[in-house]
């Protein structure tokens, strides 16, 4: 069932509205086929009917148009994504074909050859009812998308009412293609704008991602600058002075040389300590980071994490484990919600996350492929003599479990009151 489903499944809330928009649409094409291909067969054998070149050639403009425009409306989608140009050429040969077809349609009416009054107003109706529809995915304004669909309609009224069908007739395939092509670009506008806002939402997304990167960049080398930019001037200046004293034989050089010595050495102390706060993960932040990171992704997060007197190191690395288990789910799946639980007891401190909407997530996917993000939480783990339960949970769930034993917890630790945090 998985492999059925997992082309689905493992597609984004982006990808499956564009996948179920775009189809949509490539199925206008055999529904216009189908609603106008039977009527040329149906009328061409009836004595009063058409002829058989006529219907060959009825046939030939009802799948040309068809083809038209599934062609404009995948590329007219494919400019909503931002992956072409508008297909503007492309449209005004559809607005274009479709007044001729109307026209020619018309005069074989006017002139006898077409004596089937209901082909004749379904060529007419229909045809310009899925143009309407298809120039409004290439528009972007309402407008302009209200300027297609009259001009779609005059173009099929007029050749009524010029080649002496009355105004009556003229004026209901007038109100007809107003209506149905009103409806059916209402519908194709809305598609289109729905597309467009959630391909927009999604890039945004990405981009917050990658700008909450670049600002912990930021915060490194600004910390990195802090630490060694004056120990560097420092340095410098003192070498330089020790340059010149030894040319001159004084034995001060020695002095400020181990001055250099002393301060190389603290710098090299202070970038340690720099360095291993950025590697170590402190809990509580990592949970409020995971919490603010996923509300603003659209996903739900409820934090129950009681303020514990955990040590540094059992701290760091569920830290660690909130944090990738974080990034899994924002980059895994379509979750909605996740819960993460934290609890203290049994000589054992238990870090839960879980979410729904799981696909595959990293590391646990199909058998024989590890991916490096839980197989690096069970090394740091490890490393504390914990363990890493990962795995689904129940269907379209995954729940990760992380265990670290704490045998002077139960002796020493000074729990504070305990304060749920939660956020819905």
């Amino acid at each position: 069932m998985t492999a059925m489903t997992g082309w689905w499944t493992r597609r984004s809330a982006a990808e499956k509205v564009e996948l179920y928009t775009r189809w949509t649409f490539h199925l206008m094409a055999p529904v216009e086929l189908v609603t106008l291909g039977g009527l040329p067969l149906s009328s061409g054998g009836r004595s009063s009917g058409i002829g058989t070149g006529l219907t060959i050639g009825l046939l030939l403009w009802v799948l040309a148009h068809s083809a038209l425009c599934w062609t404009v409306s995948s590329r007219a989608l494919g400019h909503t994504t931002g992956r072409r140009a508008r297909p503007v050429r492309l449209a005004v040969v559809l607005a274009a074909a479709t007044a001729l077809g109307d026209l020619v349609v018309a005069g074989l009416w006017a002139g006898g050859a077409l004596t089937d009054d209901s082909v004749v107003a379904s060529l007419l109706v229909v045809t310009s009812v899925f143009t309407a529809g298809t120039l409004v995915l290439c528009l972007d304004r309402v407008r302009h998308m209200a300027y297609a669909v009259a001009g779609t309609a005059l173009a099929a009224a007029l050749p009524v009412a010029v080649f002496g069908h009355g105004v009556p007739e003229s004026l209901i395939t007038l109100a007809a293609v107003l209506l149905g092509g009103g409806a059916y670009a209402a519908a194709c506008g809305f598609s289109s704008w729905l597309l467009g806002v959630v391909q927009e939402l999604e890039r945004s997304r990405d981009l917050k991602a990658r700008l909450a990167v670049a600002e912990e960049r930021l915060r490194f080398g600004r910390d990195l600058h802090d630490v060694m930019g004056r120990n560097l001037s420092v340095i410098a200046l003192k070498s330089e002075l020790a340059v010149q004293l030894a040319r001159r034989g004084r034995a001060e050089s020695v002095d400020q040389m181990v001055e250099v010595q002393r301060i190389a050495q603290e710098s090299q102390r202070e970038v340690r300590e720099v360095v291993r706060g950025y590697r170590e993960a402190d809990l509580r932040i990592e949970l409020e980071g995971a919490r603010g990171v996923l509300d603003a992704a659209g996903i739900g997060c409820a934090v129950d994490a009681p303020a514990l007197d955990l040590p540094a190191g059992v701290q760091s690395v569920l830290g660690w484990v909130v944090r990738e288990t974080t990034t899994n789910v924002l980059r895994h799946g379509d979750a909605r919600h996740c819960a993460i639980t934290l609890r203290a007891g049994a000589g054992e401190a238990v870090l839960t996350v879980e979410n729904d909407g799981a696909a595959v997530p990293d590391g646990v996917a199909a058998p024989g492929r590890t991916g490096s993000g839980l197989a690096g939480l069970r090394e740091r783990l490890g490393a504390v003599d914990g363990t890493l339960e990962a795995g689904p949970a129940e269907p379209q769930s995954f729940r990760v479990i992380a265990r670290v034993p704490l045998p002077a917890f139960r002796k020493n630790a000074r729990p504070t009151p305990q304060k749920k945090e939660t956020v819905a």
